[in-house]
């Protein structure tokens, strides 16, 4: 190639060539003396040399210097510096056709023809036009070839590493490490560190960078020091540990600081402390509030710890104050001896524990001791074992309260027999008294036959010696016959709904809590709707229902559910509110009203529309995720604390048993479960969360199909929501199967908001659709023309009767006169009906 020749090459093009080419020749030689050079720089920085003795120090440091030496020789002799002309080959080999090198040559044939000069000239300028416009070459930077175990990336981590966890100067303590070479080197010819108990929290303490000559430490904490240099050179004096220590001059020393005291370091750059410890105080902890009754039966007691560095564990201590007791009827005997109970306080899962307030909850209704006077003794320990102790706080141990009159005797014989086995015989003759005449006590045979048979077999234990086992199996049996009996097994819908509001009745005359009111009256608004869900079957079955009940005062009336529950809404408030008298009177007349209530068919009488099955379907795929997420929280809140027994962690709502808050995690049951029992109970214990929520998914894509509202923009939106739910419900059955609880609830929580947001959509689509076609096709026009009184007249607006048709037409009115007269005579006859009733038909029959 010939110089002579100007190229149109750009400058930078050329020169970023020629600096790639040198960046390839540089790593591609000294890539080894880099990485040496790295190794050797990380494993300094992080110290590595205070670790091992002088001899292996310099060893292994003879060795990395060949090393060095050797890669930098290699790398010198196998580096090439590019010239010009190989920058400009580069550049030419990047470009199609070769524009350099034909810029460069020179014609060898035709170069006295002036056509063929001709043609050279414009090759040569088009090649020109190519080079003017030439883009710098980008440089092979890989090493893989000739770093095929990637040694220079290990080296590289290792320098990062040691750059975040070590330090520079660090380096320098090899040079110290020289005969003679503390005494001349610069700095401190000694290291110390304080490190305080781990638990505190605190930081390590570096001595040499202390200038204050008083130090506060924790007490515990654990000086550490390194001598450099002659032997003898540096000493330590202190007065901290009980012994003391006076002049040590091991290379190495460490010791605990157990009191204040003076700590000097005697010798070249000596320096000399105040040691100031800093004691340990125990934790605290007291009762923040009065123990409740929860509305389940848990007793609640709220209680405030606090401690300098935090509350490692606690518990709670509840002994039984026996010269409180009122000894009377079965509790006049000593009682066997029992031990104390003995319960872990919950602590914060996340956050400070250096002070705190937390609820102990916990469900002690089947103990022996409930509602009996306990003296409660908090407890709390901290990371260093110190306990503290709370003042005893005094109360009546909180359980479940019986409103039943009869489940409230067997629950006090059970108490009885628990107190000592010698009220075996007392508790066999007043389970006998109480049960003499069943037909009135008794709402339910099974109840009365499981007395008998726990009578029976109580007889028999006792006369051969009632032996504790025994007491335990017939104690267990009763309880579960009082619970039986306060909450029932009635299958009819009205005599539940009646003994819910019995049961809240003798509650408010007894004084019961807010929390079991709020309990008693959810358990009627629920006994209510399956009253008036079986009012809807039965007319569904029977198709001739009648709409209107007459009132004393004779006028007609209608009651809608929203009628039913804005008198329910009117009693809790009254009874929010203290007017308990109020309260009772509207219960009473809610009591009578449900005695005489039909309800209209427009509620509901007829069968259901599509839109109607779409709506109950969905509520019921809400309700199931809603258990579904909230059996995910109970275990996600167990992940947290493996420590603890199962249901103990504060606000658990699982596990049976008295610990936690009394549920089950593991099946149905168990009461408190509210409405995730309905919805949710049937899949309990039917495989893994997974599995159920992939199943609620199926049905979510089943009840999609043929969904109501199509082409409407109610409609669209309710199934875009649906669709959002039907994603998020496989997110969180992906996130169940990867153990990721948290991801699961929350995508579970993304579910039930769309679910409830396509529930309004599709509500809205039916209420538009309905307000197009009135009375047409619609449930509500099919039942009207079915709905007449005896009198074959149709219900009008404002409670009037109207009929469209002529009652006295046809040939033979005087026959239908008589007929309808014969109805009224046999109905009046019919004892059975409500009396209401029976004194309108009477009037009917004194008028006509």
């Amino acid at each position: 190639m010939r110089a002579k020749h100007n190229l149109p090459i750009p400058r930078l093009s050329l020169w970023l060539t020629h600096a790639g080419m040198l960046a390839e020749q540089f790593l591609r030689a000294f890539w080894p003396f880099f990485s040496v050079l790295m190794a050797i720089l990380a494993a300094l920085m992080l110290g590595l040399q205070d670790e091992v003795r002088v001899e292996i120090v310099w060893g292994v440091g003879a060795v990395a210097l060949l090393g060095l030496a050797a890669t930098l020789f290699v790398g010198a002799r196998r580096f090439h510096f590019p010239s010009r002309a190989e920058a400009l080959m580069r550049l030419d080999a990047a470009m199609p056709g070769r524009p350099i090198q034909a810029l460069i040559d020179d014609q060898a044939i035709g170069a006295m023809d002036a056509e063929s000069v001709a043609l050279w000239r414009a090759h040569q300028n088009r090649m020109a036009r190519r080079v003017a416009q030439a883009e710098p070459v980008k440089p092979d930077l890989r090493l893989a070839d000739r770093d095929p175990y990637a040694l220079r990336y290990s080296a590289l981590l290792a320098l990062v590493i040691a750059a975040m966890f070590g330090s520079f100067w660090r380096i320098g303590s090899v040079a110290e490490m020289a005969p003679g070479a503390a005494v001349a080197g610069q700095g401190p010819s000694w290291e110390g560190w304080v490190e305080p108990p781990r638990y505190t929290g605190l930081p390590t303490l570096y001595l040499a960078d202390q200038s204050d000559p008083t130090l506060s430490v924790p007490q515990g904490s654990r000086i550490t020091l390194r001598f450099y240099g002659e032997i003898g050179a540096h000493s330590l004096t202190e007065t901290t540990t009980p012994l003391g220590t006076e002049a040590a001059t091991e290379p190495e020393q460490d010791f605990v600081v157990e009191r204040s005291g003076q700590f000097k370091i005697d010798g070249p750059s000596g320096r000399d402390w105040a040691l100031n410890v800093i004691a340990d105080t125990r934790p605290q902890v007291a009762v923040a509030g009065s123990a409740e009754s929860e509305a389940g039966g848990q007793m609640k007691l709220p209680f405030a710890a606090s401690d300098d560095y935090g509350v490692v564990s606690g518990s709670a201590v509840i002994e039984l104050v026996l010269a409180s007791v009122d000894r009377q009827y079965g509790l006049t005997a000593a009682p066997e001896p029992r031990e104390v109970i003995t319960v872990e306080l919950p602590m914060p899962i996340t956050g400070d524990r250096a002070d705190f307030t937390e609820d102990l909850i916990e469900d002690f209704s089947q103990h022996p001791w409930a509602h009996l006077p306990v003296k409660i003794t908090l407890m709390a320990r901290d990371a260093a074992d110190q306990e503290g102790q709370s003042e005893p706080y005094a109360t009546a141990l909180p359980a479940r309260r019986f409103f039943d009159p009869l489940a409230a005797a067997v629950i006090e014989q059970r108490r009885d027999l628990l107190w000592t086995r010698e009220n075996a015989t007392r508790v066999s003759q007043m389970l006998r008294a109480v049960s003499h005449l069943p037909e009135e006590l008794f709402r339910s045979d099974t109840a009365y036959l499981r007395l008998r048979v726990i009578l029976r077999r109580l007889e028999m234990f006792n006369e051969y010696g009632l032996k504790q086992e025994q007491q335990a199996e017939i104690a267990e049996a009763l309880w579960e016959l009082g619970v039986l009996i306060e909450d029932g097994t009635l299958a009819d819908a009205l005599e539940r709904m009646r003994r819910a509001q019995e049961r809240l009745t003798e509650a408010m005359k007894n004084g019961a809590t807010d929390e079991e009111i709020a309990e008693l009256m959810q358990e009627l608004r629920e006994a209510t709707q399956d009253y008036m869900r079986q009012l809807q079957r039965l007319a569904q079955e029977n198709g001739d229902f009648d709409e209107n009940q007459q009132g004393q005062d004779g006028e007609s009336m209608q009651m809608t559910q929203d009628d039913l529950q804005r008198m329910m809404d009117r009693i809790q408030e009254l009874m929010e509110q203290g007017r308990m008298a109020e309260a009772q009177q509207a219960l009473e007349e809610f009591q009578q009203m449900m005695e005489n209530m039909r309800v209209t068919q427009g509620q509901g009488q007829g069968q259901q529309s599509e839109g109607q099955q779409a709506m109950e379907g969905l509520a019921e795929t809400l309700r199931e995720q809603q258990g579904l997420s909230d059996q995910a929280f109970r275990d996600l809140q167990e992940q947290f604390n493996p420590g603890a027994q199962a249901g103990e962690s504060q606000g658990n709502e699982g596990r049976s048993g008295g610990q936690g808050r009394g549920q089950s995690h593991e099946g149905q049951g168990g009461q408190g479960q509210g409405t995730d029992e309905q919805g949710s109970g049937s899949q309990q214990g039917q495989g893994s969360l997974a599995d159920r929520q992939q199943a609620l998914r199926d049905e979510l894509n089943r009840q999609q199909q043929g969904l109501p509202g199509t082409g409407t923009p109610e409609g669209d939106a309710a199934r875009d929501a649906l669709d959002r739910a039907g994603r998020a419900m496989e997110g969180a059955e992906e996130a169940l199967r990867g153990d990721d609880l948290a991801e699961a609830i929350d995508q579970q929580s993304e579910a039930m908001e769309a679910l409830r947001e396509g529930m309004r959509s599709l509500g809205e689509a039916l209420a538009q659709n309905q307000q197009n076609q009135p009375g047409q096709g619609s449930q509500e026009g099919d039942m009207q023309a079915d709905n007449r009184d005896p009198l074959g007249r149709a219900p009008g607006a404002n409670g009037t009767i109207s009929t469209d048709e002529n009652l006295l037409q046809g040939e033979d009115v005087y026959r239908r006169a008589r007929e309808l007269l014969d109805e009224i005579r046999r109905r009046t006859g019919e004892s059975d009906r409500p009396q209401i009733e029976l004194e309108y038909l009477k009037r009917l029959l004194e008028r006509f």
